[in-house]
């Protein structure tokens, strides 16, 4: 498993923007699938965002498709989650994920898939 630790959350107003970091403490990260989901109070975890090894292949959940953009940086070790246009309903934690791969092209999508998690960063956005 690999150590993720997530970073950028924080209180912002509807409308605003915010800008999520994960950093991966693992050389193999090139090898690592990467997703973002978060999770609201008495609410389950959610699909937010995931991208393949190389940043070719990105999926989106359907509450953040056209405001929310992941890419990653593998020689640096990070993924991240750009934010724009916030809601209130887009508060909640938000969580790096990490899921080991062979196939270069494949993107997880449950949060079963996933193997490495970080500890999570909240995100609060005002009304």
């Amino acid at each position: 498993q690999v150590q993720l630790v997530e970073s950028g959350g924080g209180l912002v107003k509807a409308g605003g923007s915010l800008r999520l970091s994960c950093v991966a403490s693992e050389r193999t990260f090139s090898r690592y699938a990467m997703g973002w989901f978060r999770q609201a109070p008495g609410k389950e975890r959610e699909f937010v965002a995931a991208i393949n090894w190389s940043g070719s292949n990105t999926y989106y959940g359907d509450s953040v498709k056209g405001r929310f953009t992941i890419s990653r940086d593998n020689a640096k070790n990070t993924v991240a989650l750009q934010m724009n246009s916030l809601k209130p309903e887009d508060t909640a934690v938000y969580y790096c994920a990490g899921a080991r791969t062979f196939n270069s092209d494949y993107v997880p999508l449950r949060s079963s898939n996933f193997e490495s998690w970080g500890r999570g960063t909240q995100v609060t956005v005002s009304s």
